[in-house]
């Protein structure tokens, strides 16, 4: 008997609030061809999933130890059966036809084997929470549109790569890319894998029928000590790893003189501290980075200059956190 053509992997830490919601909004869901597979990732007690909870989805997990976003997920992932894997939040709940607008979109772009979800700020419908992830140049990435007004004539477009919070990849090429980058533990994980794909000649479609409302940072904090550390450190690395050739040279300096001007604004926030701990950490790292690049860039199949059309240019587009989509290429 053939198995679910979708399988949605739903990371838990401390969710236990989120998860009941995110379930009813997957029982509503008019295209039922999925199953789910729920990893708890240690949370505490008291915030871990209750039973029932746990009975509604097709598999659960309990992990021992918090592996970190990025591991469960490719575990989970390695417990798919799906043609499709989608990541979703515990704090992403999906409109009615979301599944069903994804499933579309194969259809439509059969030659694209990743997709994006349009992300609505769930305390304020009016705004999004983001149209894909954007990257700039510079090395910063972005969710495009973020707490922006939503566009009413937004459409289809291709993005850098989709946001973990509701993406969808086609399990085989998640797997070719060997999926999340683990040392990452969580952020910008999702960047990495999408910047990997990109050098491999993959495109990514952003949906924009494809609506959930999205809380984020629902169990760490958005300027947290925890988001920020990571989050820096992550960024570093990501440029390392994944950005090709010459331009890494061109683009050294600009990529280091953002990231102090981040880290200014940042410990204007009060988060400083932190952030100078994930910038050590990040360079302390390099000469891992490094030889994870070695291998990352032997497996480049795209241009240099096809690669540098799907970054964001514009200093203003980093500074307004601007919805980047590009024109869908067919072959």
């Amino acid at each position: 008997m053939a198995g679910p053509h979708v399988s949605i992997l739903i990371v838990a830490y401390k969710s236990r609030t989120h998860l009941p919601r995110l379930f009813d909004c997957l029982d509503a869901q008019t295209c039922r061809d999925f199953e789910t597979i729920l990893i708890d990732n240690a949370s505490p007690d008291g915030t871990d999933p209750d039973l029932v909870t746990q009975a509604r989805a097709t598999q659960f997990v309990a992990n021992a130890t918090n592996t970190g976003f990025a591991a469960a997920n490719n575990q989970a992932a390695n417990l798919a059966s799906g043609q499709w894997i989608i990541c979703l939040n515990p704090d992403a709940f999906p409109e009615p036809e979301w599944l069903e607008s994804l499933m579309a979109a194969t259809e439509r772009y059969r030659d694209v084997t990743a997709f994006g979800s349009t992300q609505i700020l769930d305390e304020d419908p009016t705004l999004l929470d983001g149209a894909g992830d954007v990257y700039h140049a510079f090395g910063i990435p972005f969710r495009g549109g973020y707490r922006k007004p939503w566009p009413s004539d937004l459409s289809d477009g291709q993005t850098f790569s989709p946001c973990a919070a509701a993406s969808m990849w086609r399990a085989d090429i998640f797997a070719q890319l060997g999926g999340y980058e683990e040392s990452y533990f969580c952020y910008c994980e999702d960047v990495d894998l999408g910047f990997r794909h990109r050098l491999a000649g993959g495109q990514v479609v952003q949906v924009a029928d494809a609506q959930v409302r999205h809380m984020g940072s629902a169990s760490s904090g958005r300027l947290s000590d925890f988001a920020v550390y990571h989050g820096t450190r992550n960024r570093l690395w990501t440029f390392i790893r994944n950005m090709p050739g010459a331009l890494f040279w061109l683009l050294l300096l600009p990529h280091l003189a953002a990231t102090l001007l981040l880290w200014a604004h940042t410990a204007w926030r009060g988060a400083g501290p932190a952030y100078g701990r994930g910038l050590a950490d990040g360079f302390k790292g390099w000469g891992k980075a490094w030889q994870a690049r070695k291998a990352i860039q032997a497996k480049r199949n795209v241009r240099l200059m096809d690669l540098a059309r799907q970054f964001a240019w514009s200093p203003l587009s980093l500074l307004k956190r601007a919805i980047v989509l590009r024109q869908i290429t067919r072959p």
